[in-house]
């Protein structure tokens, strides 16, 4: 019997990703993220998550993407990530979530040899759906453990401020 797995899939800039779904926590509608000033453009905040603070990146950003204008579709896709046998919550702005699919082991491909310039260590593999393909992520390698250390001080620092995100707030005007 094959290795099957269950990933959830969702778009970024038109193309469809995935994540295991043993990693996804929950999916949450868009709402509002409180910035954090000086902070790096992958990081777009945090949310309050039934009383957590919870850094939200954005995928877009932190994968070398244009970013996104946000829509109805808009989503936050709140993931656990481990390091140093250590977990963290961390919120994963995508353009929108699709669907739950099983793929089996043998259905996954590896990732593509880009070269020495263009690192796939990310990618956990590539799986063909129809004509297209799923890039399944890692979450654990796109998430450095600089990454976390940082986006665990924005946590920390986005518990003392109340501010909300200014340029929404210049938009309702």
């Amino acid at each position: 019997m094959a290795d099957i797995r269950q990933y959830l899939t969702f778009v970024l800039g038109g193309e469809n990703f995935a994540l295991e779904t043993s990693r996804v926590k929950e999916v949450l509608e868009y709402t509002t993220i409180t910035r954090i000033p000086r902070m790096p453009d992958f990081l777009c905040g945090v949310i309050n998550l039934r009383g957590n603070v919870v850094p939200v990146m954005d995928m877009r950003l932190k994968l070398g993407m244009s970013p996104a204008e946000r829509t109805v579709d808009t989503c936050i896709v709140i993931v656990e990530v481990n390091f140093d046998d250590e977990s963290a919550t961390i919120g994963c702005l995508v353009d929108s979530v699709k669907e739950v699919l099983e793929i089996a082991a043998n259905e996954i491909e590896p990732p593509p040899k880009m070269g020495m310039r263009l690192g796939t260590d990310f990618i956990q593999g590539m799986a063909r759906q129809g004509e297209s393909f799923i890039i399944i992520l890692d979450i654990n390698r796109i998430i450095a453990a600089e990454d976390i250390m940082l986006l665990q001080g924005a946590a920390g620092k986005g518990a003392d401020s109340p501010m909300e995100n200014p340029a929404e707030e210049h938009a309702n005007i």
